[in-house]
């Protein structure tokens, strides 16, 4: 079949300016999302926004259907290179002119589109944030009819957010210079200092501000206590997610090689990717992930902001994150298609004091060392929680739970707790006793009464706190103190290597003036009632024709050097199996199988659907 996209290229004129007809038309979708249509006819009127959407929301449809109505073309600040070009792909499929102007094209490349610019022919120009602020590119603006400012990952303007961007700092210009411009900022996740910063720094005091909720119902949050993090993500992929692609988060750089290799050498196709690695191995890996399947990611959080690939399956932290907005924004590249997904961490005690070194050797001032170290706080919280998880993640944005989810470990198998003040009450003696200057390994040696050679060097064999701990494992006295810095009764000193120390509210505890509920340990993770197995939303009777049409759309994708996600999504191809259209008229029915996608592959995966009887 020929496949040249030029034939299916979008015509607003003829699409009558009706965003719902367009969605529809160009998208395959009948019905607008949460304040999606709320959000695109405010834009379309001249009005500015700043728009919080959980991804997978739809955040992208709120300005790329007023690109379509509005005249001139649409100006999409994007601040990842590397994901511009599928993102381009995916337009070009469902028929819309899109282009991109960054440092990958040969400057008679990026002539082309300039001239392109000029003529009217294109819909919407994708652009890093470093290009927007030279003088050339503003030249080019004065020159052309502009649509609307579209600013993606807008948190990026934020020095209080996750993923600051200095350069974002200077979007203001686009406002103030095009003040008849629609500008809309879009974000996944952004906390009240956060979405000050944005209309602060974009200079969008005037905008309305929508917030779209950010619950994801698909995603199952689990946390468990660290014990040998590897093997533990091991079991977790081959017990649920056998041939998912995922990300696997780790803090450092050898941290990411050392799992990725191996997670290898367990039979895995696993890849890894961080800042320190050659950028053509860092470009490859990553055209792996996007466009093979079941390929497991291992990467620092330089992998993945605005990641457009739908089906990743499960986002594993080895590592905790510095903040809720953090977790959140990482978590949030799982189930973007809204099918079940899974977001899980391992956490321990070398965690806490990790990353509260690292805040702390930092070169952020006081004031933002204070406002990290309360964000991680909140962290902690939310990791030692005995409630539900989705409840503790949806109030820290601000919004009111009505129940528990039912959808995250707390709620599938609710903890146990218990009194735990005697417990804790011997761990506060055993660091007061020694003196406030040792870490949890050997004050839980201490506590069980092992002799080591530490030990005997101190005569910590000799202290009254010397094994009146036996009743408890050594992993029960890590989640001991664990628990004890989380909820705030002991510190970490920073300069003294990780040792425990008390503050104001230890003593009120060691003296049983107060009491606490402490978590039972839980040495292994939730397990699935049975092995997975590949695509375990497909009935095995439907596995064959699953796998027919995953097949061809795999060659699709490989004629065109484009991800398999940009021919459909998983989604998409589910509501084939489930519906068996035998019509193009049906075919056009199915949600994500606009007007050009229908032309160009109705016909083809029809005829997969009539050969598997």
């Amino acid at each position: 079949m020929e496949t040249n996209i030029s034939s299916f290229a979008t015509n607003p004129a003829a699409l009558n300016g009706d965003p719902k007809h367009i969605l529809h038309q160009v998208f395959g979708f009948n019905t607008f999302r949460g304040r999606q249509e709320e959000i695109i006819t405010h834009v379309i009127a001249g009005k500015n926004a700043v728009v919080l959407m959980p991804t997978g929301g739809g955040k992208s449809l709120c300005y790329q259907i007023p690109a379509l109505v509005r005249h001139g073309t649409a100006i999409v600040v994007s601040p990842l290179i590397a994901l511009m070009k599928d993102q381009v792909d995916s337009l070009e499929q469902a028929g819309i002119k899109a282009a991109f102007l960054n440092s990958s094209l040969l400057p008679q490349e990026a002539r082309k589109i300039e001239e392109r610019l000029h003529r009217g022919q294109i819909d919407l120009l994708y652009v890093a944030p470093e290009r927007v602020m030279t003088q050339s590119f503003q030249d080019l603006l004065r020159e052309i009819q502009i649509a609307i400012f579209a600013i993606d990952e807008a948190h990026c303007v934020s020095q209080w957010g996750h993923n600051f961007r200095p350069e974002y700092a200077e979007l203001s210009i686009l406002h103030s210079r095009f003040p008849w411009v629609p500008v809309i900022a879009l974000t996944a996740t952004a906390d009240g200092p956060t979405r000050n910063d944005i209309f602060e720094r974009l200079g969008l005091k005037d905008a309305k501000l929508f917030v779209s909720g950010f619950d994801r119902p698909n995603i199952t949050y689990r946390i468990v206590d660290k014990n040998n993090a590897k093997s533990q993500l091991l079991h977790l992929i081959k017990q649920e997610h056998v041939s998912d692609a995922g990300i696997v988060y780790c803090q450092t750089r050898k941290r990411v090689e050392d799992t990725a290799q191996w997670l290898a050498h367990q039979g895995l196709l696993a890849l890894p990717y961080h800042a320190g690695l050659e950028s053509d191995i860092r470009e490859r890996n990553h055209l792996r992930f996007i466009r093979e399947e079941g390929v497991v990611m291992v990467a620092t959080v330089a992998f993945g902001m605005g990641i457009d690939k739908p089906n990743v399956r499960f986002v594993a932290h080895l590592d905790v994150p510095r903040s809720l907005e953090a977790y959140y924004q990482e978590t949030g590249r799982a189930g973007r298609d809204g099918l079940p997904a899974t977001a899980w961490m391992t956490y321990g005690l070398a965690d806490v004091v990790e990353t509260k070194a690292r805040i702390q050797s930092s070169e952020l001032d006081d004031r933002q060392k204070r406002i990290e170290l309360q964000k991680f706080e909140a962290l902690l919280g939310y990791c030692e929680s005995l409630s539900c998880r989705r409840a503790i993640l949806l109030k820290y944005f601000g919004e009111e739970p009505s129940s528990n989810c039912g959808n995250c470990d707390t709620c599938i198998k609710p903890p146990e707790s218990w009194d735990g003040t005697q417990a804790a009450q011997k761990a506060l003696s055993a660091v007061y006793r020694t003196g406030q200057t040792f870490g949890a390994g050997h004050l839980t040696d201490i506590l069980i009464g092992k002799v080591t050679p530490k030990v005997k060097e101190w005569n910590h064999n000799q202290i009254k706190t010397f094994g009146v701990g036996v009743e408890y494992s050594k992993t029960q006295w890590y989640a001991i103190f664990r628990q004890l810095v989380a909820a705030g009764y002991l510190c970490v000193d920073i300069e003294g290597h990780g040792a425990l120390k008390f503050n104001q509210s230890s003593g009120a505890l060691l003296k049983g003036e107060t009491n606490i509920r402490l978590r039972k340990v839980v040495d292994q993770p939730i397990k699935s009632k049975e092995p997975a197995r590949p695509d375990k939303n497909v009935s095995n009777d439907d596995t064959q024709l699953w796998e027919d049409l995953r097949y061809r759309r795999l060659l699709l994708s490989r004629e065109q050097n484009v991800p398999p996600y940009v021919i459909f999504h998983d989604s998409t191809l589910l509501e084939m199996l489930k519906r068996r259209p035998k019509t193009l008229a049906q075919m056009s029915d199915i949600p994500g199988v606009g007007a050009a996608k229908l032309e160009r592959y109705g016909q083809i995966f029809l005829e997969v659907i009539a050969d598997s009887g």
